[in-house]
């Protein structure tokens, strides 16, 4: 073992799988189960349902309101096997949004997408974040549209039928083995049916263990205040954000040492 150390201090900085060392020419007992339980736990997030209502209090205890909408995807089999069927929203949902308040300047929606535990842990305390972040500024937020069987063009649709000048999505990334619970962030200018991923801009790995609430708030602010002023998202928008602080100042590289 003594030929890994140097990969030892790297186990620090990352939950990626490195220096498992080895029992023969297989991984140790331990290393294997731990692999066995991070699939099995990326699989029960992708069929995990997501708790509508309990996401509702949680916004409602830092005074957001939020509606419950639901895709043309009715169960989540279909979800997975039609992913048509999440884009769009089910004749209720649309119906429901079609004699509400319109002419926001920010659609906020949630969708469960292929982890609804991300959602359920982090779309709260990440709109608190980002909340504080907007508070002097002067656009008018939608209440959170919760999306259940949702993917990330489902808010297309909810920013048109809000006549929104820009729709966000927080929805459940596809889990890897060391993140079953990333959040994802996208910001759209001029939401309508149809829009290809070319017209968002994506901050992904929202959680604790990865991008923190509150830096991901700090660029997706920045990218909503050049989305408004130039009126335009996605590949025509970048995030020039500078890191607040100099986190790498003085940091010891230690593949050196």
């Amino acid at each position: 073992m003594d030929e890994n150390k140097p990969w030892h201090a790297l186990r620090t900085h990352t939950a990626a799988r490195i220096a498992l060392g080895r029992r023969g020419v297989s991984v140790p007992t331990r290393a294997q189960l731990a692999f066995q339980l991070a699939h099995a736990q990326a699989r029960d997030a992708v069929h995990l349902a997501l708790d509508g209502e309990a996401l509702a209090q949680a916004l409602a205890e830092q005074g957001l309101a939020s509606v419950q909408l639901h895709s043309a995807a009715a169960t989540r089999t279909v979800y997975l096997q039609r992913p048509d069927l999440g884009r769009r929203l089910d004749d209720a949902s649309r119906a429901r949004l079609a004699v509400g308040v319109t002419g926001v300047d920010l659609a906020l929606v949630a969708a469960d997408g292929l982890s609804a535990l991300a959602v359920q842990r982090h779309a709260a305390p990440f709109l608190a974040a980002l909340r504080a972040r907007l508070a002097l500024e002067a656009w008018t937020l939608s209440p959170l549209h919760i999306v259940a069987q949702g993917r990330v063009a489902v808010g297309d649709e909810v920013g048109a039928l809000l006549k929104a000048r820009a729709v966000l999505v927080l929805i459940g990334e596809r889990p890897g083995l060391s993140s079953p619970d990333s959040l994802g962030l996208y910001l759209t200018w001029a939401p309508k049916v149809g829009l290809l991923d070319e017209h968002r801009n994506c901050i992904s790995n929202v959680r604790p263990q990865g991008l923190a609430y509150a830096p991901a708030a700090y660029r997706l602010h920045y990218l909503l205040a050049q989305a408004f002023r130039r009126q335009l998202s996605g590949v025509d928008l970048k995030d020039e954000t500078v890191e607040e602080g100099a986190a790498l100042a003085g940091t010891r590289n230690f593949l050196l040492e």
